[in-house]
């Protein structure tokens, strides 16, 4: 029997790249402030960025749960959270996913950190981690991206990847932790 940790109902094949880059936002880099926001998590509480200053923040975006790649990000995420803790870092994962769906997901994955519902789409959009036209003819998904925010509010690291068949790189965001 598989394992339920990572589990995928159904494949979603690769968005052509003709829509990938119809509409590119920028993304922040390192050096630049990090937008603050307030999102509400899977247990329906209000998460602000800036409550989180003197901690280092990693934020995680991924397109939808319950999906291959977008499972093996967070189950990465949960599996490496002890490295996290020891640098004082809080994990965020991010999509638009409901609050609804994103309970479901957390509670199927046994993941360790909140997921953040950006609904709305607006937190995605302002860390250039949005794609405007998406598979299946839906519209504005995350992107998968990942960000190491210093205990300052200050971005330290930023990837954001275009191909959602990637995932980000957990050893470049450690020695980014590691180093702010």
């Amino acid at each position: 029997m598989p394992d339920a940790r990572v589990s995928e109902p159904f494949p979603l094949p690769l968005p052509s790249s003709n829509v990938l880059t119809k509409i590119n936002f920028m993304s922040l880099s390192a050096g630049q402030a990090a937008p603050d926001f307030s999102l509400y998590d899977s247990d329906k509480n209000k998460v602000t960025l800036s409550e989180l200053r003197g901690k280092k923040v990693l934020l995680m975006f991924f397109p939808q749960s319950f999906t291959g790649v977008c499972t093996q990000q967070v189950c990465t995420a949960r599996d490496n959270m002890a490295q996290y803790e020891q640098f004082n870092a809080t994990v965020l994962g991010i999509s638009v996913d409901s609050v609804f769906t994103l309970a479901k997901f957390k509670e199927t994955q046994n993941l360790n950190f909140p997921l953040l519902s950006d609904f709305n789409k607006e937190v995605s959009r302002a860390y250039g981690s949005l794609y405007e036209e998406w598979i299946l003819d839906m519209k504005g998904v995350s992107k998968r991206a990942a960000f190491v925010i210093d205990a300052q509010g200050i971005v330290q690291y930023a990837e954001v990847l275009d191909n959602p068949g990637n995932l980000p790189d957990f050893q470049k965001i450690q020695e980014a932790l590691s180093s702010c």
